[in-house]
């Protein structure tokens, strides 16, 4: 049967709306987050992402399961370098319609990056997108270099109405990055309308660095993708299947996304038929809630591309979150993680073994450094932590010239409501903690996403757990982002090593392969002894569906992709029912 608007609205307000099953043309998600953007230029989490990649399109995209290789989306094929590597030419699909009923023509691609650029701040995915074309990660207010004419020089439309970049030198990661959804084509002609940057010299200014998270856009969005929104409250999001796509008509017409923090009303949702795809939480909670139950499908043996840490903040920016702000044994000093000697007690506190078997049902890997194994650049040979208790005494009693061991503490340390497999890391390391020293205190709580987010980035949260999926295949996007002060996570750690950051910089000036692996082998041999982070086991990728939803296989399953991250699925356009 044809599922009516009204009754689509009706379910998307109640949020845990209960279908008999859901129709053939509908997919019921089901996630325990937010979703903080839908503007592409501010999108830079998976949850936002998982939406963006259904609404909006790249240039081109990773061909199937594929880290290494794209199929077009808007332009008609994938170009290859010029001038060295230094001039990129794009060739546009044509015949192409925005949500709005506008028409995509070469000025709204380079309206996108511009505006990519113009807005890039810490908080979005452009800095590595401003590095490629202007040379730096900063925008114009921190970067004097950054000019109007260097921006508007980076990116043109040519007399056949080709795209061409025009980097200022070359960059081997240059297509990958474009492959990223926060690269995704917008409507200029529909951005401006809603009040947004009117994509001139005259007001450019005036939007440098500026946060568009919440934007118009955001609220109003409007891309060239399979689907597009037709409604939204605080607890779902409703999309439809756009008339005007020039890829064809997807089986799937309807999508209902809902915000069910509740795992285990997630599970009973997906049991029933309610929900076709969920976010299932970990394996354990998959092989024993819904593995063999009727009507599910386990689809197993998946990378693992992402990569999570707990963080331990070195210099937290808020008093609240302190207690009494002194080691005294009711709260903490600012730079209380600064302590090298602290941070390894934590590191030999967690049990890595324990998470494994819990959390990953056996099927987990405790990495040497936080990147992917599949990525070039791992160093298997690093060493690693491992619980042991009377090690974590020592180094405890060690901290703080004995000072800690003497009063004790209170840590306030958060993670994502919703997520099992943190919420579980964060009791692990208390249980073991606390049990070292009746004076250590660790209060656990779940946040919301986007406000963890939000606080983290101004270095707020004392510790939280918290991952990266990559935005292209490559290592720098992982080491540089973590272990650099000039990395997007140095906010959340502020923890800085020059030599590391000497390491870092040489690696992204060489092409060399075996040079480049030595010095992120020199970066991870500093991390372990400095343990700036708690590295959490990697799983095995799983995830579970409904037997009649056809396309969510892993040969459509890609982990560089937004919609594998949280749901592990697939793009919607790809998947039917029977």
């Amino acid at each position: 049967m044809k599922f009516k608007h009204a009754t689509l609205l009706t379910a998307l307000m109640l949020g845990s709306a209960a279908f008999a099953a859901t129709p053939k043309d509908t997919l019921v998600l089901q996630q325990s987050n937010d979703t903080p953007t839908l503007d592409p230029t501010a999108n830079y989490d998976t949850g936002s992402a998982n939406m963006i990649e259904n609404m909006y399109e790249t240039l081109w995209t990773y061909k199937g399961n594929s880290l290494r290789e794209f199929t077009p989306l808007l332009a008609t094929k994938v170009p290859s370098f010029t001038n060295g590597g230094k001039t990129l030419t794009v060739d546009l699909r044509k015949n192409v319609k925005f949500h709005s009923g506008n028409a995509f023509s070469c000025d709204d691609a380079q309206y996108t990056f511009e505006r990519n650029l113009v807005t890039n701040s810490a908080e979005s995915g452009n800095w590595f997108l401003a590095e490629a074309l202007t040379g730096t990660q900063a925008n114009a207010n921190d970067d004097k270099t950054v000019t109007w004419d260097k921006i508007n020089k980076s990116v043109t439309c040519n007399s056949k109405g080709q795209l061409v970049f025009t980097l200022p030198k070359a960059d081997p990661a240059f297509l990958a990055k474009l492959a990223f959804s926060g690269q995704s084509i917008l409507d200029k002609q529909w951005a401006i309308k809603q009040g947004e940057w009117d994509g001139t010299e005259k007001t450019w200014k005036d939007w440098v660095g500026k946060d568009v998270q919440g934007s118009n856009l955001s609220k109003n969005p409007s891309g060239t993708g399979p689907y597009q929104l037709v409604n939204r409250d605080a607890n779902a999001l409703l999309f439809k299947a756009f008339a005007g796509y020039w890829g064809g008509k997807p089986a799937i017409q309807n999508v209902i996304v809902q915000k069910i923090p509740e795992l285990a009303a997630r599970q009973q949702a997906f049991l029933r038929g309610d929900a076709d795809l969920i976010e299932a939480g970990s394996r354990a909670n998959i092989e024993e809630q819904l593995k063999g139950k009727p009507g599910v499908v386990i689809v197993d043996g998946l990378p693992n591309t992402s990569a999570t840490g707990i963080f331990m903040n070195e210099n937290i920016k808020a008093s609240d979150a302190l207690g009494s702000g002194k080691l005294d044994g009711n709260g903490i000093p600012a730079n209380f993680f600064s302590d090298a000697n602290l941070r390894r007690g934590f590191a030999n506190s967690f049990n890595y073994a324990q998470y494994i078997q819990d959390v990953q049902q056996g099927k987990g890997k405790q990495r040497t450094m936080l990147l992917p194994d599949s990525f070039p650049g791992y160093d298997a040979k690093i060493k690693t932590y491992s619980y042991d208790a009377a090690k974590a005494k020592s180094y405890f009693q060690k901290a703080w010239g004995g000072n800690v061991w003497k009063t004790g503490f209170t840590l306030n340390a958060d993670y994502r409501a919703g997520s099992v497999a943190a919420q579980t890391a964060m009791e692990i390391l208390k249980k073991n903690v606390e049990a070292l020293n009746p004076k250590f205190k660790i209060n656990i709580k779940a946040k919301q996403w986007s406000e963890m987010l939000n606080d983290s980035k101004q270095g707020k949260e004392p510790m939280i757990i918290i991952g990266w999926a990559p935005d292209y295949a490559d290592a720098d996007n992982f080491m540089y982002t973590f272990y650099s002060s000039n990395g997007y996570y140095f906010p959340r750690s502020n923890w800085k090593d020059a030599a590391v950051d000497k390491w870092l910089d040489q690696a992204r000036a060489t092409v060399n392969t075996a040079e480049r692996n030595k010095l992120y082998s020199q970066v991870a041999n500093r991390a372990y002894e400095q343990a700036p982070y708690l590295l959490v086991p990697a799983g095995v990728n799983v995830f579970a569906v409904r037997d009649n939803l056809v396309g969510a296989t892993a040969a459509n399953y890609n982990p560089m992709l937004g919609s594998s991250s949280l749901y592990n699925g697939s793009p919607w356009k790809v998947l039917s029912k029977k």
